[in-house]
C-alpha cells in the first residue's frame, strides 16, 4: 500500500461552503472504505490536505476526481506520492 498526499487548494470559497457537507460525506465514505490515512483543512483557509492510501497514482486520482469539491469547481487538486517515515 502506498500513501499519496492530495493538496486541495481553494478555487472558490462560496462553492466550497456550498459543497462542504457533500465533501465531508465523501471523505467519511472513503475513510470507511479504508482509503484515507489522515485529512484536514489548513488553518489559514487556503484549502486542505488528504493522505490517501492506494495501490497507484491512477487509482487515487480517479477517487479524487469524484470528490464533490473537484466536480463542482470549488477546489483544484495536486497529488504527490508520499514516502512516510516515522520518528522513533
Amino acid at each position: 500500500m502506498k500513501y499519496f498526499a492530495v493538496l486541495l487548494p481553494m478555487l472558490d470559497e462560496e462553492k466550497s461552503k456550498k459543497w462542504r457537507p457533500d465533501h465531508l460525506d465523501f471523505l467519511r465514505q472513503k475513510s470507511e472504505e479504508g482509503k484515507i490515512f489522515a485529512k484536514g483543512r489548513f488553518a489559514d483557509g487556503a484549502g486542505g490536505l488528504i493522505i490517501y492510501k492506494g495501490k497507484d497514482l491512477a487509482g487515487v486520482e480517479e477517487t479524487v476526481k469524484k470528490d464533490p469539491y473537484i466536480i463542482h469547481g470549488a477546489r483544484t487538486f495536486e497529488i504527490h506520492e508520499w514516502e512516510m517515515t516515522l520518528e522513533e
